[in-house]
């Protein structure tokens, strides 16, 4: 429980720190090209946000159990990595319940899953599987990620 607690503290305050960072265009910026760099800031964070996902995806999954690695190796690669989409939906997402509490951080949500895209494409690639994972939120706390397995 701890855990999952010192988890969510981490992942806020990367998330706090990447958009204070890159949302604030800074002063002398036109109020049109102000928006125009705001938006630029934050698709930078959610690329940041993903990259350190990424990574840690990737740590993940080389410290999974040696009967999975053999999976790397290809013996269940083929039969596992047709080109397909999936959707994963988790109707309580522990790091959007918080947010839960009212439609205003709709808007809001797309940032706190950046991080879990590069988590899930991490740990694909650690197993040889070439992914693209976005994510949805339609309602909170409910989300879908969307991984579509690439043709190696």
């Amino acid at each position: 429980m701890a855990d999952a607690a010192l988890f969510e503290f981490l992942h806020m305050e990367m998330v706090a720190e990447l958009w204070a960072h890159h949302s604030d265009p800074g002063p002398g910026v036109s109020a049109g090209s102000r928006g125009k760099e705001a938006r630029a800031g934050q698709k930078m964070s959610l690329s940041v946000l993903e990259g350190m996902g990424f990574r840690v995806g990737q740590a993940l999954g080389e410290r999974l159990p040696p009967e999975t690695l053999g999976f790397r190796e290809g013996v269940g690669l083929p039969r596992w990595c047709l080109a397909g989409t999936y959707v994963l939906q988790d109707n309580s997402f522990p790091l959007l319940i918080r947010m839960a509490s009212g439609p205003q951080y709709l808007e809001e949500a797309p940032k706190f899953l950046a991080f879990t895209c590069g988590l899930l494409r991490g740990t694909l690639s650690t197993l040889g599987i070439k992914s693209l994972v976005t994510a949805s939120v339609a309602s909170l706390p409910t989300c879908k990620f969307q991984v579509v397995i690439q043709k190696t």
